[in-house]
């Protein structure tokens, strides 16, 4: 069964940086495209960024663009999302996704979800 673990999150001022990982665990790493979502507080999921299975394109939400990296190692079944310039509407809790293929990015198409891990960012 597959699963992904969530860490990193953190309580941080605005303009502050954190890096999110992801392990992942029974299933075919290297085969799969990555995405984060996050859940803002009192809202739906909403994508951040993706990534293929080979690292080399990676796509994300518009306002993250320039502030958000998500990079993986296939050798470590570990996907990360940097996150620098923090806003205050980056809060939420962070979850890693294994994707259905690269470009379905709508979180109701995906049934099971990691515990994700907490970004608070504070004025």
């Amino acid at each position: 069964q597959v699963r992904v673990v969530e860490s990193g999150g953190g309580a941080v001022e605005n303009g502050g940086s954190l890096r999110l990982s992801c392990a992942a665990s029974g299933g075919t790493f290297k085969l799969d495209p990555m995405g984060w979502f996050r859940r803002p507080p009192g809202k739906d999921l909403e994508f951040v960024a993706a990534i293929i299975e080979s690292g080399q394109y990676q796509y994300y939400k518009e306002s993250v663009t320039g502030r958000f990296t998500i990079s993986r190692d296939n050798d470590k079944d570990t996907v990360w999302l940097d996150l620098d310039s923090l806003e205050l509407d980056d809060t939420g809790v962070y979850y890693c996704q294994i994707l259905n293929n690269y470009g379905d990015y709508e979180p109701h198409d995906y049934d099971h979800w990691g515990q994700g891990t907490q970004v608070t960012v504070s004025s």
